[in-house]
């Protein structure tokens, strides 16, 4: 692991997002023990806040607590990922349905703005992968701005982070990334009529085919 310097802020917040990252990049591969006296030594703390930090990780599903064993970085299962596709769908197709009667016309342009970035980083010789992943996850989160539920978008994002630990399985499955398109361009079309049951079921559909390419 390389070390990195701390910023200001809650120290164990800082730590947390260390370890968040880590896990994310597979350097903390799922079922893999977290070291603490080896981490703790590395960024040069104490283990008081390196604990509390796995504490925040462990409530964000990130992190399982064995007793008498330590920490764990969690193994997602089958079922895992058919209930966290479950609750975003259900979230997700909430949120378009809201976004179709509070967003604006310019918050619909510039969603489709994103879209187009999404495009253009799918493209196979000029477009990069991981942006692909990066621009995904921002349309989605901007889409539950849109709907404007705060607390919506705090259940989505910690639902998104669970989901991360499959490192994105459902979109390397050959062809998925072209239907995963065609099914956002559904949603915005719907978003652009003010569809809004359209834009909820578009919304269901997307997270299903996700699922079913995930499992």
């Amino acid at each position: 692991m390389t070390a990195v310097p701390l910023l200001s802020r809650a120290l164990y917040e800082e730590v947390a997002e260390l370890l968040r990252q880590r896990i994310f990049s597979r350097e903390l591969p799922p079922g893999a023990w977290i070291d603490e006296l080896k981490i703790a030594e590395e960024l040069g703390i104490s283990r008081t806040p390196l604990r509390e930090a796995i504490k925040v990780l462990a409530a964000e599903g990130l992190v399982t607590m064995k007793v008498r064993r330590g920490a764990y970085v969690t193994e997602v299962s089958q079922q895992d990922l058919r209930e966290v596709y479950e609750l975003l769908a259900l979230l997700e197709a909430d949120a378009a349905e809201s976004a179709c009667w509070r967003a604006t016309d310019d918050d619909l342009a510039a969603l489709e703005r994103m879209h187009a970035d999404l495009e253009a980083a799918a493209d196979p010789e000029t477009g990069s992968r991981e942006r692909f992943f990066e621009l995904n996850e921002a349309f989605h989160l901007r889409l539950l701005d849109l709907g404007q539920n705060r607390w919506r978008k705090q259940l989505v994002n910690d639902l998104r982070k669970v989901m991360k630990l499959n490192r994105h399985g459902s979109l390397f499955k050959q062809g998925r990334i072209a239907e995963s398109l065609a099914e956002h361009r559904a949603i915005l079309d719907a978003l652009r009529r003010r569809d809004a049951a359209g834009a909820a079921q578009a919304v269901r559909v997307h997270f299903a085919n996700g699922l079913q390419a995930a499992v």
